[in-house]
């Protein structure tokens, strides 16, 4: 009865208030009473319970812990409570990786050299072990480098055409993230990696860094400026890479949730990641996004939509975004051809807040360019609920380093709320926002002190009514965005 009350009041109701980036219609009927009905208080609920099951599970949340099994169990238990088909789809991380001995890099024939391991170059955590000597390639390298960072080298797939199978590609640093370079290289047929800095003041020398990719099955390294710049200016030169490595795996899983009504070749998804770090609890990072979508998706269960509502829980996402990552990569054409769009929410309720919305048009001209079409209308849907709050919000650029980056990698337009992380608030956004200049947005940001001490009640509640109002438009009318290919 309760459905049946909530679907007449939609289709009967008076035309909402609030400003749509569409045509009135149900579902602007609807958004207006998903809001109403989306509280702060219930995702502060679930909030609170995420903390409890870190408190009890050794301080944190994170991937191939208790505490991430109990956080994905709390959620698929809520999910199915509320009504949904939930799947709990397995995923795979590096469980351990160490070296055996150092890596090598050398340069053989007339113009023998040797780098040296830990020093010159370093091996990119999780590499894969590999003995391969080859003719290093380069790869769209900008050199001499440019006075900003702007280096795309390796971040298209494109970069790679004329590519040769079999050699080790040599890429810059630079714009996207290295995953995105090795997972291009690994497709172009390289049979290792050498990534270099990019060669501005401070970004010269290598350093330890853990990537979380392995998948590609080769060997990979990070090395100083001056050996890219040196391997570059000797075009054919052959090289001995060798990363001698020990690699075991483990599973976690994401929880994926489907809304019981809805078109199925047409899907939105709504997403955030569900694991810590293992730091600390990770509330706001990210127990405010799954909090705030778990409260929407409770709500959602209750009225027949128009089209399929899915809504995923990542895994393992402070480990390179495996979960995310890996679920975009094992859907067939088809099955990804009808997820229309995709909304991440990754921190939502940082405690000297922004609200940033995702730059789908790149209007904001930072950083990576626009979306894949479609992108632009959910900036402008977002942007929509504020203005109608009386609220302004911001552009942020889609720097890869949350969900929706595989989902743009693949054609899906995306969007969604961030409140910031480790950066500085500008003096412009307290003005706007309130705030502190000049501290950090969330000064625990990937610390033990991100408990339930660490979130903004006002940003949780205004977000999660965001995220309400945007599901619920798409969810009835997918009209504004562009149609992808025909799913069969």
């Amino acid at each position: 009865m309760r459905r049946f009350v909530i679907l007449i009041s939609v289709l009967t109701s008076p035309l909402a208030q609030t400003t749509p980036a569409h045509a009135a219609g149900p579902g602007d009927e609807f958004a207006e009473q998903l809001v109403e009905r989306v509280t702060g208080a219930a995702a502060e609920k679930h909030l609170r319970a995420l903390q409890e099951i870190a408190t009890a599970n050794g301080g944190n949340r994170a991937a191939g812990t208790p505490g991430y099994v109990a956080s994905r169990d709390y959620v698929a238990g809520i999910l199915r409570e509320a009504g949904y088909e939930v799947t709990l789809e397995p995923i795979q991380f590096v469980r351990s990786w160490s070296e055996t001995t150092p890596p090598v890099l050398n340069m053989t024939g007339l113009a023998a050299k040797s780098y040296a391991a830990n020093q010159d170059f370093r091996t990119f955590r999780p590499s894969p072990a590999g003995d391969v000597t080859a003719q290093v390639q380069a790869v769209d390298l900008t050199l001499p480098p440019s006075a900003q960072t702007s280096s795309t080298s390796g971040c298209e797939e494109s970069d790679f055409n004329g590519f040769v199978a079999g050699r080790i590609a040599l890429i810059q640093r630079g714009t996207c993230p290295f995953v995105e370079k090795v997972v291009n290289a690994d497709a172009a047929g390289a049979v290792g990696v050498i990534v270099f800095n990019e060669g501005q003041e401070g970004r010269t020398e290598s350093e330890p860094l853990d990537i979380g990719e392995w998948r590609a099955g080769i060997p990979m390294v990070y090395a100083d400026f001056a050996v890219g710049q040196e391997l570059a200016a000797t075009p054919g030169t052959t090289v001995r890479l060798k990363v001698d490595a020990a690699l075991a795996l483990a599973t976690d899983h994401n929880v994926l949730a489907e809304s019981p009504s809805g078109d199925p070749r047409n899907v939105v998804m709504v997403g955030a990641h569900l694991d810590s770090v293992p730091e600390g609890p990770g509330i706001n990072d990210n127990g405010s996004g799954s909090a705030a979508i778990l409260a929407v998706a409770e709500e959602l269960a209750k009225v027949q939509v128009t089209n399929k509502v899915r809504f995923a829980f990542w895994a393992a996402e402070e480990l390179g975004l495996l979960g995310s990552d890996q679920y975009v990569a094992s859907l067939p054409p088809a099955e990804r051809d009808r997820i229309r769009l995709y909304l991440n929410f990754d921190m939502v309720a940082s405690p000297n807040y922004a609200y940033k919305l995702y730059d789908g048009d790149d209007s904001d001209r930072a950083g990576a360019p626009a979306g894949p079409p479609g992108s632009d209308l959910i900036e402008a849907q977002l942007a929509a609920f504020y203005r109608a709050r009386g609220l302004t919000s911001v552009g942020t650029d889609f720097d890869g380093r949350s969900d929706y980056g595989p989902f743009i990698a693949a054609g899906i337009p995306a969007g969604g709320i961030f409140t910031g992380g480790e950066g500085l608030k500008t003096a412009q956004e307290a003005t706007l926002f309130g705030g502190t200049a000049g501290a950090a947005y969330d000064a625990c940001y990937h610390r033990a002190c991100d408990t339930i001490a660490n979130y903004a009640a006002t940003a949780l509640d205004v977000n999660a009514d965001a995220i309400a109002d945007s599901t619920a438009r798409f969810a009835f009318d997918l009209s504004a965005i562009p149609t992808r290919t025909p799913a069969g």
